[in-house]
């Protein structure tokens, strides 16, 4: 059943989905995009990610950076970035879905879109003063699930990593700017795994520094305009949802 329109203009409403990139074609068009019956991406999600093709022809653009996201093409594997932040994993028999909760209505915009992308049929609900995002259950993310579900308990599995598309996610639903500084936020519940994601971070190139739980964190906080740089290099340009003084390389100050 399809959710009314939040009376707030704020909020989300529609949710129109931006276009893919000029020249790309987008995954699920044998059905109807995205939340309305997209059909699965061709490509499977193994646990730690499918290997990567790189988008466009070579040297018809400059040269991306080898893990950022204009280097590759979307892949539901991507849901990886959330789950290194406060994402969430549930299965149901066969299948998985992906759940995150956010802050703001561009959060839930932005998350929309992306997973409209990858062929994922998703949905929002208010909770409580946050949004809910999450993805419907489908086999589609089982291999994800059997790489971070440990009896019932989320963790990364062997050979994790973070490149540009996964840390877009992870910036798109808890990512904020922090003085000179980005904090990306983590999951209250997975201590035992953040100093596996810091290393994820520091292996791109993003050396972070823990922040403890409360006001600002869990989080890792990327420092100066040298990390917010190299982030803003690999998430990509600001999606037309994301007010400009909150997203990587969009901050006043924060320039290379």
């Amino acid at each position: 059943m399809p959710l009314t329109p939040p009376s707030d203009p704020a909020e989300p409403a529609l949710f129109t989905v931006d276009p893919p990139p000029a020249g790309t074609a987008a995954q699920g068009q044998a059905g109807a995009p995205g939340r309305r019956g997209a059909s699965a991406p061709s490509r499977t999600a193994g646990a730690s990610g499918p290997s990567r093709t790189p988008a466009g022809a070579a040297g018809s653009v400059p040269q991306p950076s080898l893990f950022g996201v204009a280097a590759v093409e979307p892949s539901i594997a991507d849901l990886a970035g959330l789950l290194a932040g406060p994402g969430q994993l549930d299965r149901m028999g066969g299948t998985v879905r992906v759940s995150v909760l956010v802050d703001d209505p561009w959060r839930v915009h932005v998350l929309m879109a992306e997973l409209d992308r990858r062929g994922l049929v998703a949905s929002w609900s208010r909770a409580d003063h946050r949004y809910g995002v999450r993805t419907s259950y489908t086999v589609g993310l089982a291999a994800l699930g059997r790489g971070w579900l440990a009896g019932g308990t989320k963790r990364p599995p062997a050979g994790f990593h973070l490149d540009g598309p996964r840390l877009r996610l992870w910036t798109a639903a808890a990512g904020e700017p922090d003085g000179d500084g980005f904090v990306l936020r983590l999951g209250a519940a997975d201590t035992a795994w953040w100093p596996l994601v810091g290393g994820a971070l520091a292996a791109v190139g993003l050396p972070a520094d823990l922040v403890p739980a409360g006001a600002a964190g869990p989080a890792y906080r990327i420092e100066g305009r040298r990390g917010t740089a190299r982030l803003a290099e690999l998430v990509g340009e600001r999606p037309p949802a994301a007010p400009p003084g909150r997203w990587p390389g969009t901050v006043a100050g924060q320039g290379a």
